[in-house]
């Protein structure tokens, strides 16, 4: 007989999420056109045109934060965020530099102080905010396989 237990995991989806210059929240993908991007606003849920010409397109799946050695993908970033909400408390918005830059030093030491400015670190966590106040960001429980399980005892009858 061998135990199953559920690993208990942060998913973080954030594949077909855009951030879009001069406009302050994220977007969904909708469709692509050859002259631009269909997107919906995730604050509002409006749907609207962007044109490629006057508008430029950051998915947050190719945003990644500095270290001193390989750039760390955003979707890495949220998830150790997520997986450390219960030991660190999340800067609100309205806290200080040094606050965000604390956090920031507990959960990712190894980013690149020279690169990473406080107004880098406040625009990624406030996306992970809304991401995660949207359900891009949630609790996801996956029965382990053998090879995963962790402090799992298994038993033979």
């Amino acid at each position: 007989m061998h135990l199953c237990v559920a690993n208990q995991r942060f998913m973080v989806q954030i594949d077909q999420i855009i951030a879009v210059s001069g406009k302050s929240g994220l977007f969904r993908l909708v469709s692509t056109k050859s002259n631009g991007l269909i997107l919906e606003d995730l604050e509002t849920g409006k749907v609207n045109f962007f044109s490629a010409r006057t508008t430029q397109f950051s998915p947050l799946e190719s945003i990644g934060i500095f270290t001193l050695a390989d750039n760390i993908p955003l979707k890495e970033i949220y998830q150790r965020f997520a997986d450390q909400e219960s030991n660190h408390s999340i800067p609100d918005e309205k806290a200080n530099d040094l606050d965000y830059k604390s956090y920031f030093e507990q959960l990712i030491p190894e980013y690149d102080r020279y690169r990473v400015h406080a107004k880098d670190m406040k625009k990624c966590l406030k996306w992970y905010r809304q991401l995660k106040q949207l359900g891009f960001i949630h609790h996801s429980t996956e029965a382990a396989t053998d090879g995963e399980q962790e402090g799992v005892v298994s038993t033979t009858d």
